[in-house]
Formats: structure tokens, sequence, C-alpha cells
């Protein structure tokens, strides 16, 4: 199974949520998107839950010779955190990863000003916060974007993402309290093999996604 892009798996996940709330189980809900890829997701999500829509930005670590895979993350002026297993089983240490932290952070401070400005991040507290993002490969940038939405007392914490590894998935349990994943193949290696069009996302799509929701940078 493959998704034609990514309104269409926002589309789809938002049908999952929708029938989650008419049961009551989504009470006051806020979506927050990770950049960029998850916007594009989330917006249709936001749009069927009559959800406000802002973003989260999350910085992945990648391994040396191999960014796409994410040895850690970052969010906000958290420290990074770092999967324990992946660093022991490339024969990393977070010292030697302190040049990508240093790099990736300047991104996210970058992306921060580009999509906010001086608007004020929203308040999760005792609302139902879902997390958006297109897909979940190591599960890096999910789990350092729970944490700290848990930190900032919401009511109930989802994720919500269109495919995922399973055992990924697994590992996120306990993170939030609900999974909403409709697809975990067998063999998954990307994100991107379960899209036919995965095209990179820019900073004028999720700026546009934001103002069509209603928010408009300071």
């Amino acid at each position: 199974m493959r998704f034609r892009d990514r309104a269409e798996a926002g589309r789809e996940l938002a049908g999952l949520l929708s029938e989650l709330r008419d049961q009551g189980a989504l009470v006051d809900p806020l979506v927050l998107a990770l950049p960029r890829g998850g916007i594009a997701v989330a917006e249709p999500v936001a749009r069927a839950l009559g959800a406000p829509l802002d973003v989260l930005v999350v910085r992945k670590i990648g391994a040396p010779h191999h960014q796409e895979f994410a040895v850690g993350a970052l969010v906000a002026d958290d420290p990074p955190l770092f999967d324990a297993h992946s660093l022991g089983l490339l024969g990393l240490t977070e010292e030697s990863l302190a040049p990508a932290v240093e790099r990736e952070r300047r991104e996210l401070r970058r992306r921060e000003q580009r999509y906010r400005g001086d608007r004020p991040t929203p308040d999760p507290a005792g609302r139902t916060v879902i997390v958006v993002d297109d897909g979940l490969a190591t599960g890096a940038t999910a789990r350092a974007a729970l944490r700290h939405v848990r930190r900032r007392g919401p009511a109930h914490l989802v994720l919500a993402v269109p495919v995922g590894a399973p055992d990924s998935l697994d590992l996120l349990v306990g993170e939030a309290d609900r999974i909403v994943c409709p697809y975990r193949p067998v063999g998954f290696s990307a994100v991107g093999q379960w899209y036919e069009d995965f095209e990179q996302l820019t900073d004028a799509e999720v700026l546009a996604a934001l103002e069509r929701r209603g928010l408009h940078r300071a």
C-alpha cells in the first residue's frame, strides 16, 4: 500500500481521528505538526477536527555518513535526546556528535524564526495534543517531540502518523497516551517508500499551510 501524497495520508488519518473525537476521546484538540513533511499531513487532520494547527520544530541528529538515520533529536532549547541503542550499534558517542548537534540547533532556530516569528507557542496544558508527522522510521524525532509536549502538561497526548516501522512504534508505547497509525508494514526501511509523491516541502509551503489555518507570522 502506498499513499499518493501527504494530503491523502492526512485525510486517512483525519477519518480515524474524527471517529475518536466522535467517541469523546479527543476533547479540546490541538494539532502540532512536525515540519516540514508533517504539516501537509496535519492540515487535513486539523480541518476535520476543527482544531487549531501549529508547528513543533524538531531536528533529527543523523548518523555520520548516513544523515537519514536518526540517532537523536532536538526540540526547542531541550538537551539533545539520543538513542543509546543506535549510538552503541554504530560505535558513536554523544561527544563525537557535538558538531552535528550544533549544526542542527542552528537550523532548528532558523526554522522556528521563519515559521513563528514573534508568535508565541501554543499552550498545550490541559488539552488533547495530537502530534502529527508523515511517518515514523527510527522514532527519534517523535520521541523528542512527545517528551517535550508531555512536560508542558497536556491532558491527553496522541501520536498520529500514517505509516510507521512496527518495532519503532512499539518502543514509543508509553511516550504517548494513544498512537494512531493505520499502516505498520513489515520490512519498513524508509518513510518515503510508502508515498508515490514524497517531494520535500519548502518553508513557503509550511507558512502557507499555517496561514490557511489563520496563523500569520508576527
